[in-house]
């Protein structure tokens, strides 16, 4: 069949039961639509507005959508359409990644990625074979440990470490980036001993006789850190261009980049006017950004920057997590407190006055707590829309306070099946309720938005997807202590990577739905991950990937 499409004819939108009568709907004048129109055609799409499916979408040279359904004409000319056939594919609104670390990935993508060591056997071997490509004295970093599941059931330590590595500093962050190891080299070069004092918001291990283990925690891994050589600029674009690429590839359209400090957002200005960031940001800046937050500085046409990010704890992991009650596996602490509350009052003060959107990182319940008292007492309004980035363990009092305050949860489903194996020991079994508790925050109407954490996480949609309603770990394991009931209908998932980071983005009339009028962001996978079994969802491949009506990523 071919169709002739115009730019001065009205377009034919189909209902959306295929049996209906369709209704005829004008664009409107010729002057309002530029020539060059594409349709998306030949497969299986979801608008995420419940389950609802379309036969088409017709995108205009803007970008926008300005049908879904085919038009009917019998004819095609070629010459202004531009016919995209998803040859049985299924495509939905562009999965947003709610909350990930860009120049993270793209580091993880092209530097040592510890990602998968079993042991901490493994993880000295590891060490050793790269330690045979760097000269004495230079420092060599790395990243994505995680002890869970490992024999020896402890953190790596400096002497682990210090068995191959004399002669170089080595300094290793864990997966969660609230945690690192370093060798005796490392830590003799930062000035840490043994009697060094804990900084605020951070602390130094210490074995039973009070010598440091190597392992430092949140605010205490600066002094290591600054041993890693500043980057030039070019190491720098390097991995954003690199990780950008990997996340479009993946399907992801867009990513709410927690954090970026003003020269990096400059940079991705940069990259991006150049035509070398095709991915749709939504940056939050560090604290020092609250000026460029409130003047919108760097922003473009798919980046947006008014956003600032705090912190109140660390992680669940390395026991940073604030909590109200102590550890269930290590009594004597309760977590560390980045942020007092009379500071965030003053910052959140502040960002009422500038209308910035805060993303308050709080993991722990205490810290969670103090967020919604804080908040309360200066009875701040909707529309800031501030977020709580990753309210990952709640009271059971405080679950309902999240909407009634009108603050947004900011969550990542890999984070529950990531820390399903060490968070009962952490919490004990009284404090799960209100851990990762999707589903008892949907049902108090809350907003939640669906993110990775990655390089944390790996950082795709289909994991995502997957957590969410299977609450189950990638081989398909779970306890009934891990609260099952809290796993998503796929339809509420859908919600988590589409709608839910557009509204939180401030985007909900361009961007989260396939409608007329929004931007073209889609997301097109190989299978359908509504209707098949949770399982097969891990197996989806990502074939398409489109931002602002432009094919960034096509599979073939």
């Amino acid at each position: 069949m071919r169709v002739i499409i115009t730019a001065a004819a009205g377009l034919v939108l189909a209902a959306c039961q295929g049996t209906e009568a369709p209704e005829t709907t004008s664009i409107g004048p010729a002057d309002q639509v530029e020539s060059g129109l594409t349709i998306f055609t030949g497969g299986t799409i979801y608008t995420g507005i419940g389950s609802e499916t379309v036969d088409a979408v017709t995108i205009d040279a803007t970008g926008r959508i300005i049908a879904v359904s085919p038009p009917t004409s019998k004819d095609w000319d070629e010459s202004e359409v531009n016919l995209v056939d998803l040859d049985g594919a299924v495509m939905f609104p562009g999965f947003a990644d709610g909350h990930a670390h860009l120049l993270g990935i793209g580091q993880r993508e092209i530097t040592l990625s510890l990602e998968g060591t079993a042991s901490i056997a493994e993880l000295v071997t590891r060490i050793e074979a790269e330690l045979q490509d760097v000269a004495p004295g230079q420092v060599l970093g790395g990243r994505g440990w995680i002890e869970t599941g490992w024999p020896e059931d402890r953190m790596p330590s400096a002497a682990d470490l210090d068995a191959v590595s004399l002669d170089n500093p080595v300094i290793l962050t864990r997966a969660d980036g609230h945690a690192l190891v370093a060798n005796s080299a490392a830590l003799a070069a930062a000035g840490i001993g043994d009697d060094t004092p804990d900084v605020e918001g951070g602390k130094i291990e210490r074995d039973a006789e009070g010598k440091a283990t190597g392992i430092l925690i949140d605010n205490a891994m600066g002094q290591a850190l600054a041993l890693i050589a500043t980057p030039s600029e070019q190491d720098i674009i390097r991995p954003y261009v690199v990780g950008a690429a990997a996340y479009y590839s993946r399907g992801w359209t867009g990513d709410h980049y927690m954090r970026v400090t003003h020269a990096h957002a400059s940079m991705l200005e940069r990259l991006d006017k150049e035509g070398r960031m095709p991915l749709r940001l939504h940056n939050a800046y560090d604290q020092e950004g609250f000026a460029l937050a409130t003047n919108r500085d760097h922003e473009t046409e798919t980046i947006t920057n008014r956003s600032v990010k705090l912190y109140m704890d660390g992680a669940l992991g390395s026991r940073g997590a604030l909590l109200i009650e102590p550890y269930s596996d290590r009594p004597g602490t309760s977590g560390l407190s980045l942020m007092e509350p009379e500071l965030l009052f003053a910052a959140m003060e502040r960002a009422d006055q500038s209308n910035v959107q805060l993303a308050i990182h709080a993991i722990g319940d205490l810290a969670n707590r103090r967020i919604l008292d804080t908040f309360e007492q200066g009875a701040y309004g909707v529309d800031n829309r501030w977020r709580i980035e990753h309210t990952q363990i709640l009271h059971p009092d405080d679950i309902g306070r999240v909407n009634a305050l009108g603050l947004i949860a900011s969550m990542q489903p890999s984070h529950a099946i990531g820390d399903l194996k060490f968070a009962p020991a952490r919490l004990g079994p009284n404090r799960l309720y209100g851990a990762y508790a999707w589903s008892s925050l949907l049902e108090t109407d809350a907003i939640i938005v669906g993110g990775s954490d990655a390089p944390v996480e790996v950082g795709t949609p289909q994991i995502e997807f997957y957590a969410a309603v299977a609450r189950k770990d990638l081989k398909g394991f779970s306890t009934e202590q891990w609260n099952p009931e809290q796993a998503l209908s796929r339809e509420q998932a859908l919600t988590l990577c589409t709608s839910a980071p557009a509204y939180a983005a401030f985007m909900e009339d361009d961007l989260g739905t396939i409608e007329v009028g929004k931007l073209a962001d889609f997301t097109v996978f190989d299978r359908d991950i509504m209707t098949i079994p949770e399982a097969e969802i891990l197996e989806a491949r990502t074939v398409m990937t489109v931002v602002h009506g432009e094919i960034v990523f096509d599979a073939e």
